[in-house]
């Protein structure tokens, strides 16, 4: 095009485009975070499955919350994928509209809790569980996404 130009910013010390380093790490970050999602909720705890009753599961976390090990259950199932959904919309921006991040954060909940009914692992599987990662997922996404905006350098013309 005439007239237009189009800067390349480089990283002085590795002579690499600014942000390829930066990229770089969130994306390693996210394949780690993932990878702790595996080790956490795909390793074996037996044989077969359990159903986890959706309506059982919100009693027990509603009458039990002054119980530590409650307390864990929900703050871990909450916290589950925090961390990869806060990356994934730090490396993929587009990813952070609330309907895309929720869909993408239940999909995600959801297919953890399919792989666990599927493979003999020994594990509760449980739909509550799935709405409560991806509740937590789209809290941390969407705070991401606020930070990331507001770290931006404003630009002056």
């Amino acid at each position: 095009m005439a007239g237009s130009m189009v800067h390349t910013v480089l990283d002085p010390a590795s002579g690499r485009r600014a942000g390829d380093a930066g990229a770089r790490a969130t994306a390693i970050g996210l394949l780690l975070s993932l990878a702790v999602v595996a080790l956490l909720t795909l390793t074996p705890e037996g044989q077969g499955w359990a159903w986890g009753s959706p309506a059982a599961e919100a009693r027990w976390y509603l009458t039990g919350l002054d119980s530590t090990a409650t307390a864990l259950q929900l703050a871990g199932n909450l916290a589950l994928l925090a961390v990869p959904a806060a990356l994934t919309v730090l490396r993929w921006p587009r990813l952070a509209a609330l309907p895309v991040l929720a869909a993408l954060s239940l999909a995600v909940g959801a297919g953890i809790e399919l792989l666990q009914w599927a493979l003999p692992l020994g594990r509760v599987v449980s739909p509550l569980d799935a709405v409560l990662n991806a509740t937590g997922a789209v809290v941390s996404g969407t705070l991401a996404a606020h930070l990331q905006r507001g770290a931006r350098p404003a630009v002056s013309v």
